[in-house]
């Protein structure tokens, strides 16, 4: 499929398609930037993340500047995806889960949907519990899963909107987290997500995907 043309016909196509469409981008096309009408369409995709109690301990960070992308590649295992791509989103967990991440969940819900404090209380309370049973180890560990959900939800609605995605877990977090000043923010960079569109001659895009058979993969009772 040509490049010029894969964004577009990406709309035409069935959700199986866009699917099989999908790949592990090696080599961005640099000129091509991400319109701010997808990036938004990302950011709020990334909201709209299934996480445990709808508690959020995720966060998602956009960047674009280029010089900054630069000394992330040394990062990086030097993977080129990072500077090439029109935007690389981090994907991050709160270093630590905080009663107020609790309180200020549960105030958000009272507020949108109207919920009587005495609904919320013994929910409140239960979470809060929850958390103070878990060190601050299993509590990242906790929102690491959530993490890879996120991402897997970002790289399907990218597949859905004809942008291209590359997932990496090739990375050193240390080094991201200092330049990005993430323990400022109470955040650790989990994942890496190079998004754009693909160069004409990433010749992956042409690979076969290799996938079991459905009937080996699914198992029906």
């Amino acid at each position: 499929m040509s490049f010029i043309f894969a964004p577009i016909l990406a709309i035409y196509m069935t959700t199986i398609d866009k699917l099989k469409w999908r790949y592990a981008t090696k080599k961005f096309d640099a000129s091509k930037i991400l319109s701010k009408e997808k990036l938004e369409i990302l950011k709020e995709a990334f909201n709209l993340t299934a996480t445990s109690f709808g508690l959020q301990t995720i966060s998602l960070v956009v960047l674009k500047d280029k010089a900054l992308r630069e000394l992330l590649v040394d990062h990086s295992f030097k993977q080129r995806q990072i500077l090439e791509a029109s935007h690389l989103l981090v994907i991050c967990i709160q270093d630590n889960i905080l009663e107020d991440d609790v309180d200020q969940h549960f105030d958000n819900v009272k507020n949108i949907r109207n919920t009587p404090e005495t609904i919320l209380a013994p929910y409140r309370k239960d979470l809060k519990d929850m958390m103070k049973k878990m060190s601050i180890k299993e509590r990242q560990e906790w929102s690491i899963k959530q993490a890879y959900i996120a991402l897997g939800n970002l790289m399907t609605v990218c597949a859905m909107e004809g942008i291209d995605s590359c997932p990496m877990e090739g990375f050193i977090p240390s080094a991201y987290d200092d330049l990005l000043d993430l323990k400022a923010m109470n955040l650790k960079s989990v994942l890496l997500l190079p998004v754009g569109y693909r160069a004409a001659d990433d010749m992956f895009a042409d690979f076969k995907k290799v996938r079991k058979q459905v009937k080996t993969s699914v198992i029906e009772l």
